[in-house]
Formats: structure tokens, C-alpha cells, sequence
């Protein structure tokens, strides 16, 4: 019987499940809330699918079978009453979450944090009309999140930083290398700088600079060979800084900053694409291929948690 602390959620859609799944997994015992019932066993099935990967790379310690027992799924918001947290993770709808975060504080003490894995809408929007708004967070995930390291930790305007902190040291437990943002705003950390490199990457393509193969090809085998071991400022001090400076002088003036959708982009969703889920996006797929590229992400993502836990953010000072 596990002793540590019970750990709600709220939604059982890929997400919801992932995150689930890495919370079993570090031992906590998790009620998982959700509005499709009828789903249950198959939510369960793929739960029990992440935690198999996850003994098949030896990080989980346990058998699945203990793991899974761990596990509460139901459709009764008063299961939650005696959970120290819960994360929810549903649509991104600020309507829809907030009648979820009010369902919630007519059951949860008031000392009870609630955690939104929302990966846009600003916490404070979230915090409004709550009881108890000091106990709001955004807790982002990065997909999969039952393999990857990555996590942001949001205060809203009204967030009690303590318990922000508290989240973090709870995250650490669960194999997560969070990162705590102290004041609210909109796409956080990653999000923000992400989307501008996607703007930019659309302009290069659209604008006849490079193809999208070329792109691709470009960051991986630069950002993407340095990333993982060194955010922007640690490989700025790690390759030297006097240099950054006067390339951004004038380098800036000439990025693009349109605050337009890429015709690219809107064009392939007016189409239906929906990347590898559906087989159509900005590279041709067949059914077979789709697969085996969802397959080898999956590989990636552990074999880059494994390098990550190599090379830990602090361990040049150690």
C-alpha cells in the first residue's frame, strides 16, 4: 500500500492518461476524474500500455500490475474530496475549465492546490471567480508526459508562491526537471519562444528561402544537437557572448514579426491535415509510415530522457 499522498485528475484524454500514468508510476496512488465513464477500460488499457514502456526502459521499479492497482477511475467529483492536488487536464476552453476548477472547490479543502495543464491561457483568467485563487497553478506538461523532463510551473496574479514551490519539489519526485515562472503570461517559457521560432521558420519557407526539409534539417543538426545539454544562455556563456550581441544587432531588425497566421499552416488544417494522427501534414505520409514515425518519437523521447538525466541541468557546479 502506497503511502504517499493521492493525487487527483481530471480528464483521461492522451494527455490526461500520460499524466496519469507518470504520476503511478512515482509511487502516488491517482483518482483520475472524467466525464466519459463508458471509456474507463480504455483509458485504463492505455495507461497500462505507457507504464509497460516505461518497465520495458527499466524506469519504472515496480510491476505494472502494483502500479495499476494504484489506480481510481470515476465519474464522482466527490472522490477527490481528500486529495491534496489535483491537475486537470481537458480542452483547451477557459469556459469548460472553469466549471471544472468550481466543481472542484465543492469538494477540495481549501489548502488543496489545483493545477491547470493548460499550455496558453494565462493563470490569472483561470483564478477568476475561484473561492480560493491562491491555490491555482498552470502545471504544463510536455507530451509524452509520462517520459519527458519537462515541466512549467505558472503563478497567476493572486498564486501563492510557496505553494508553487511546493509543486516543484513534488515534481522533482516525479522524474520532472520543472521550471517556476513567478508571474503570468501568455505560452510561458517554451511556448513563447517555440512560436517565434515557428514564425520564422515559416518565413524562410514562404518566402522561398528554404524548403521545409531544409529547415528541419538545419535545427536539428544544430539547436537540436546542443539543446539538450544547454539552454540559450548556458550555450551563449559556453560559446561565447560579445558574439550573440553583434550578430542580434543586425540580425533583429530583419527577423519577422507578422502577427499573421502562415498561409502554409491555414491552408493544410483547411484541409483536414492533422499531421501523423491523420496521416496529411507538411510532410506526405501513408498509414504504415505515420505509425512508425509516432513509434520512433516515442524511442526518442526516452532515449533523450536518458540523456538529459546524464547531463543534469546543474552539473557543471557540482
Amino acid at each position: 500500500m502506497s503511502t504517499k499522498q493521492k493525487i487527483g485528475t481530471v480528464g483521461l484524454g492522451l494527455m490526461g492518461c500520460s499524466i496519469a500514468t507518470c504520476i503511478l508510476a512515482a509511487g502516488h496512488p491517482v483518482t483520475a476524474l472524467t466525464n466519459h465513464i463508458e471509456k474507463a477500460a480504455e483509458a485504463k488499457k492505455r495507461i497500462e500500455e505507457f507504464l509497460e514502456q516505461l518497465l520495458e526502459e527499466g524506469i519504472l521499479k515496480e510491476s505494472v500490475v502494483t502500479v495499476l492497482s494504484r489506480l481510481t477511475i470515476t465519474d464522482k467529483v466527490a472522490d477527490l474530496k481528500d486529495h491534496g492536488i489535483v491537475i486537470e487536464s481537458i480542452i483547451e476552453n477557459i469556459t469548460e475549465k472553469k466549471k471544472v476548477y468550481q466543481d472542484l472547490e465543492t469538494v477540495l479543502s481549501p489548502d488543496a492546490i489545483i493545477g491547470s495543464n493548460t499550455s496558453a491561457i494565462p493563470v490569472s483568467f483561470l483564478q477568476d471567480g475561484l473561492k480560493h485563487p491562491e491555490r491555482m497553478f498552470g502545471i504544463h506538461w510536455a507530451e509524452p508526459a509520462h517520459i519527458t523532463r519537462f515541466m512549467e510551473v505558472i503563478c497567476g496574479e493572486r498564486s501563492n508562491l510557496m505553494l508553487a514551490e511546493k509543486i516543484v519539489a513534488l515534481a522533482e519526485t516525479w522524474g520532472k526537471e520543472p521550471s517556476l515562472l513567478r508571474k503570468d503570461i501568455r505560452g510561458f517559457i517554451t511556448n513563447r519562444i517555440m512560436y517565434a521560432m515557428l514564425r520564422e521558420a515559416f518565413y524562410l519557407v514562404e518566402n522561398g528561402y528554404a524548403t521545409m526539409a531544409d529547415v528541419d534539417r538545419s535545427l536539428r543538426n544544430d539547436l537540436g544537437y546542443w539543446i539538450t545539454f544547454a539552454g540559450p544562455f548556458r550555450f551563449m556563456d559556453l560559446t561565447g557572448i560579445p558574439a550573440y550581441m553583434a550578430v542580434m544587432k543586425d540580425l533583429n531588425p530583419e527577423l519577422c514579426n507578422s502577427s499573421d497566421i502562415p498561409k502554409t499552416m491555414s491552408n493544410l488544417v483547411e484541409s483536414g491535415a492533422k499531421g501523423v494522427a491523420n496521416a496529411k501534414g507538411f510532410y506526405p505520409y501513408s498509414e504504415e509510415s505515420a505509425q512508425k514515425w509516432e513509434e520512433l518519437f516515442v524511442q526518442f523521447s526516452f532515449d533523450i530522457r536518458k540523456l538529459a538525466e546524464k547531463y543534469p541541468q546543474n552539473i557543471g557546479d557540482l
